[in-house]
């Protein structure tokens, strides 16, 4: 992980560099930097397994941010969003975006609209996921009656998340926060599949980030991403068939590949990833540009 240099962002410091991002503060017309505001920049990095791969994909960082933006415009009436102006300098243009500085709620904030992946696992060993009861006879993919709220830890680089109860998040949160971030990842969630369902799309899941003013003014603020195929899973929709693995438009292919004899990679064994192959890069940028195209309706 690495910051693009000072020659490259003048008038902007390094602050923090994430899994796929990387913070950058604006400076004032004395080289302080500014309190209230910060440059996201998304990298082509991806990440599976709580590893970030050596093997970028190219373009992922300017599709990821211009879907991003498109959907904070759809959700703009559910909640604000952190976007302050995507005028940012010529070296990250496309995947940077000046946003309010924000303090960041210690919860991940999942939804799920169909089971998959973490939450079936734990459901065929309780029948529930994060202490939601679920009906019985459900299958990889079948679609839950509703969207549930299925919030986890946030983990340090390199460990796992873990999944959290709604005793566990009123206590971190508090009770009438936990309940707004609740009801707002579902009405997320719903927005999103209400929105890519006419466009051929299904949203399994998706992984949301909240905020608040550092002073504590005004209500929960939307930010980081939102509704990409970084933080969701996207099925297509004709090809949906519940009980086996559904085909993707997401980084579900990475982890597939990862996890298949081709890769070598065993997740028990404590070592990093390998490097993608050529065609596995190529098809997840493919996807990747595919799910932005079909839900935006534009070219990319």
């Amino acid at each position: 992980m690495t910051f693009a240099s000072a020659a490259e962002l003048p008038g902007y410091v390094p602050v923090y560099s994430g899994k796929v991002r990387d913070l950058y503060a604006p400076l004032d017309a004395t080289g302080r930097p500014v309190e209230d505001r910060l440059m996201l920049v998304a990298s082509d990095r991806i990440s599976a397994y709580d590893y970030v791969l050596d093997t970028p994909i190219p373009d992922k960082g300017v599709v990821l941010t211009r879907l991003s933006l498109w959907w904070f415009d759809q959700l703009r009436d559910l909640v604000p969003n952190h976007v302050v102006s995507t005028d940012v300098p010529q070296a990250v243009a496309g995947r940077g975006v000046l946003v309010r500085r924000l303090e960041m709620l210690k919860v991940e904030a999942i939804a799920r609209a169909y089971l998959t992946g973490s939450g079936l696992e734990e459901y065929r060993e309780r029948g529930s996921v994060c202490g939601v009861e679920l009906p019985a006879g459900l299958e990889d993919g079948s679609r839950l009656p509703e969207p549930i709220f299925t919030p986890t830890t946030k983990a340090p680089l390199g460990e796992h998340d873990l999944p959290m109860s709604a005793v566990e998040v009123e206590a971190e949160l508090g009770r009438e926060q936990a309940e707004e971030v609740s009801r707002l990842t579902r009405a997320i969630l719903s927005r999103g599949n209400e929105i890519a369902g006419d466009r051929g799309i299904l949203i399994a899941d998706t992984k949301v980030e909240f905020g608040r003013a550092p002073d504590g003014s005004g209500g929960l603020v939307l930010a980081d991403e939102v509704l990409t195929p970084d933080s969701s899973r996207f099925w297509p929709a004709d090809q949906w068939r519940p009980g086996r693995t559904q085909p993707s438009f997401d980084k579900q292919y990475v982890r597939d590949w990862l996890t298949s004899p081709e890769s070598g990679w065993s997740r028990t064994s404590g070592e990093a990833p390998p490097p993608l192959p050529a065609h596995v890069v190529d098809r997840t940028r493919a996807k990747y540009v595919e799910a932005y195209e079909r839900l935006t309706g534009e070219r990319f």
